[in-house]
């Protein structure tokens, strides 16, 4: 884990300044497992329980993973995720696709032909578009690892189902929030959307995720 993002404090002073809505949230949750935002690191083991973690429940997805890690004798790698028979990986209750998708990204890490290094030099969007060529990896789940893997300041996710929810609660929208809305609290919290989609998740899931 590292430690707290260097832009974290700043990004609170200047959100508080700008809403609300979040200078109330930044109030209230202030205890530190609250309020940082820690990353692994760890490129391969964060794409891996992104794809683990697609279009199921958090608490299924949990389940799986802890299958999955324990396949991988706790350390989870590319070589150890390569050794691993379709049939093993299966039975920790991946699907076919997401199997495959794994399978896909330990053989790309072991070749060299998926070179995260590069990932810092790009700027958000590149570095969306680059993960994205990865099997198993769309839009969603690229701006999940640029936030948690990378602490990106500016990351705002607007196909995630729990800011789109949180932005509904808070500010009073229908569900789901207009297109026209959430463009619009994006402009007003840019550079430090992370900031902001982190404390809107904290107003319906006290649990800080991570990936």
């Amino acid at each position: 884990m590292t430690r707290i993002p260097k832009y974290w404090n700043k990004a609170k002073k200047y959100l508080s300044k700008k809403d609300k809505v979040i200078s109330k949230l930044i109030k209230n949750y202030q205890s530190p497992s609250e309020t940082i935002l820690t990353s692994r690191r760890d490129i391969f083991f964060s794409l891996c329980k992104s794809i683990v973690g697609q279009q199921i429940s958090v608490s299924a997805a949990n389940s799986v993973f802890s299958k999955f890690k324990k396949k991988c004798k706790n350390r989870i790698t590319a070589k150890k995720v390569s050794k691993l028979t379709f049939s093993q990986l299966k039975s920790c209750g991946l699907s076919r696709q997401k199997v495959l998708g794994i399978k896909s990204l330990a053989r790309q890490i072991l070749d060299n032909s998926f070179k995260p290094n590069l990932i810092s030099k790009m700027n958000d969007e590149e570095a969306i578009e680059y993960l994205s060529n990865l099997r198993q990896i769309g839009r969603w789940s690229a701006e999940m690892i640029l936030l948690f893997t990378y602490n990106r300041s500016n990351i705002w996710p607007i196909q995630d189902i729990g800011l789109l929810r949180a932005i509904s609660k808070n500010y009073k929208k229908d569900y789901l929030p207009s297109k026209k809305f959430v463009d619009f609290l994006g402009k007003k919290f840019s550079p430090y959307c992370s900031v902001a989609t982190w404390y809107l998740w904290r107003s319906i899931d006290p649990k800080p995720i991570q990936y």
